[in-house]
């Protein structure tokens, strides 16, 4: 499930900007299927524009009926009346989704026979100290087992002790969910962390879920700005 907002506060429209011949929402669309990892690949939307784009291309798409504040509440709007076991979330402005990351978050509940994994989600390393302090990239700490700890927009840990080579891990937007998990994110009200931090995972970690993270070296190149606009393109290139 790809949920598609329009109206994204740090850059309108992103999902219908040009890349390379085709809008965003399609390349991303585009590249979930090639994957061949998924059953059904949808596109969720609030916009007319955007569910006329994949469905003229002869991809799916479904229209949200309700508002939602985030991507987990819009896919379990469209999910909660299918018959599926896991539903994984690939962002819309991430054209360079691969197969190898995606295959790493659905191994962890192969692998899960006890089923205590509620989520699976990514996360890379970074190095550069710009990227670590922007608040536009979220970060993630975890256990010695991979299990997230927190999300945060400032970087974490803290480095108070300058003697120790810290690991910082970017968090990348997908996750793959039980569907009892996702279900139950959509009944429980946002608390002060998630609302403070603006981090919809932080939901989860509030209400005792556990997620899994998944190391994964391919960054790729989220659009969130005009100017990541530009890198994609040329990367395309």
């Amino acid at each position: 499930m790809i949920p598609a907002r329009y109206a994204a506060s740090r850059f309108p429209a992103k999902l219908m900007q040009d890349l390379s011949g085709k809008p965003v929402i399609l390349r991303t669309y585009e590249a979930a299927i090639n994957t061949q990892l998924f059953d059904e690949v949808y596109v969720v939307t609030d916009s007319s524009v955007i569910f006329d784009t994949i469905v003229s291309a002869g991809g799916k798409a479904i229209m949200s009926i309700k508002e939602h504040d985030c991507g987990s509440d819009r896919i379990a709007e469209a999910v909660e009346n299918m018959d599926v076991d896991i539903i994984v979330n690939v962002q819309g402005d991430e054209p360079f989704t691969d197969k190898e990351s995606l295959t790493g978050v659905l191994e962890v509940f192969r692998s899960d026979i006890e089923e205590e994994i509620d989520l699976a989600s990514l996360m890379v390393r970074i190095t550069d100290r710009d990227e670590i302090a922007n608040p536009n990239t979220v970060k993630v700490i975890v256990d010695n087992r991979n299990f997230a700890l927190y999300f945060s927009r400032s970087p974490i840990p803290y480095p108070r002790a300058t003697d120790i080579e810290q690991v910082y891990f970017k968090h990348k937007g997908i996750y793959a969910f039980r569907k009892r998990a996702l279900m139950d994110f959509q009944r429980l009200p946002m608390l002060k962390l998630e609302a403070t931090e603006k981090i919809e995972a932080i939901r989860y970690l509030e209400y005792g879920k556990k997620i899994k993270m998944v190391e994964t070296t391919v960054s790729g190149i989220e659009i969130d700005t005009p100017e990541d606009l530009k890198r994609a393109q040329e990367a395309w290139r």
